[in-house]
């Protein structure tokens, strides 16, 4: 199977998902944690800001952080797909080394299993 489609799907992913999370988080530059993100805390001034502004401050960064979390989670699947794809493992199942089949690829570029065992993972 030639995958330069499905490559080309997964770097649009990724570059779209980097401006999203560039948005509410900063790259972790620990090169230990690559696809790390850190979320960025909003501005706060403690000594002017009442407590009504104070909470609304915490729940917007506790909504950021749920919001990173998924986001910096289908990064790396993107990531780990595009690895796939340069070490020659891309739209292989990952339990049984079959071929995953190409409308499970096209529904899914990050689809790591067959259709079959994907069935047993649920």
């Amino acid at each position: 199977m030639a995958f330069e489609k499905y490559k080309s799907i997964l770097l649009e992913e990724k570059a779209k998902l980097e401006r999203e999370l560039s948005q509410i988080a900063r790259k972790n530059p620990d090169p230990e944690k690559p696809g790390e993100w850190d979320v960025k805390a909003p501005e706060m001034n403690t000594m002017v800001s009442d407590q009504s502004e104070l909470a609304d401050m915490f729940e917007e960064l506790e909504t950021q952080t749920g919001l990173e979390m998924q986001l910096e989670e289908r990064f790396k699947a993107v990531i780990a797909a595009l690895d796939r794809i340069e070490n020659g493992t891309y739209g292989k199942c990952s339990e049984g080394r079959e071929d995953i089949e190409e409308k499970r690829l096209e529904a899914n570029p990050l689809a790591t299993t067959c259709i079959n065992h994907s069935k047993k993972i649920i």
